[in-house]
């Protein structure tokens, strides 16, 4: 059990028979005689549905044990990604949903941390930058300004804006949250 008060981004809660992840916190504290509440926003594990709730300080929640295990992404088909976990070679099926847009950056053999309550997944985490690889673009420019951006279509054909100066086959550094570009990613020497 939680006290309402300590309730924590990340952490894990049932309320009412549903099981809840903490998304943001705020607490405010009380005057007079009223006691504090703490203010919290969750995201609902079996709708994915968002709800804001205040709760009493003082209310004890249930805290669901948050298992993290680091997978090795297989393959995706219409509906689900699959990874495995490359100690027992057990295999993990994540519907697309629940991996969100970051579903279409997944290559095979990459390894990200999946996070689990009960034994069912209910969080990939992705690395906050990824280098991806630039597929198309219009040559590049180095008159004009920085500033100026141009569409840029992925290897996984994604499009995002990147500077002037990018050009086909340039590796960049792209922020996944998103999807911006960040820098140039350094050439690897061989």
């Amino acid at each position: 059990m939680v006290v309402a008060s300590q309730l924590r981004v990340g952490m894990v809660v049932k309320f009412e028979g549903q099981d809840y992840k903490v998304v943001a916190t705020e607490y405010r504290p009380g005057q007079g005689r009223m006691s504090g509440a703490m203010h919290a926003r969750l995201r609902n594990l079996d709708t994915g549905t968002f709800w804001e709730h205040a709760f009493r300080s003082e209310l004890k929640l249930e805290e669901m044990p948050l298992d993290k295990h680091t997978l090795e992404f297989l393959y995706a088909d219409e509906n689900h990604c699959c990874f495995m976990d490359p100690e027992n070679f057990e295999q993990t099926e994540i519907s697309k949903e629940l991996v969100g847009v970051q579903a279409r950056f997944l290559e095979a053999g990459m390894r990200l941390s999946v996070e689990f309550v009960a034994g069912r997944p209910i969080n990939v985490l992705f690395p906050d930058v990824l280098e991806v690889k630039i597929a198309n673009t219009a040559p590049p420019a180095h008159q004009q300004q920085d500033t100026n951006f141009k569409p840029a279509t992925l290897d996984n054909g994604v499009e995002v804006l990147v500077p002037q100066f990018v050009k086909t086959g340039d590796t960049i550094r792209l922020d996944i949250g998103n999807l911006r570009y960040m820098d140039r990613a350094k050439a690897k020497r061989t």
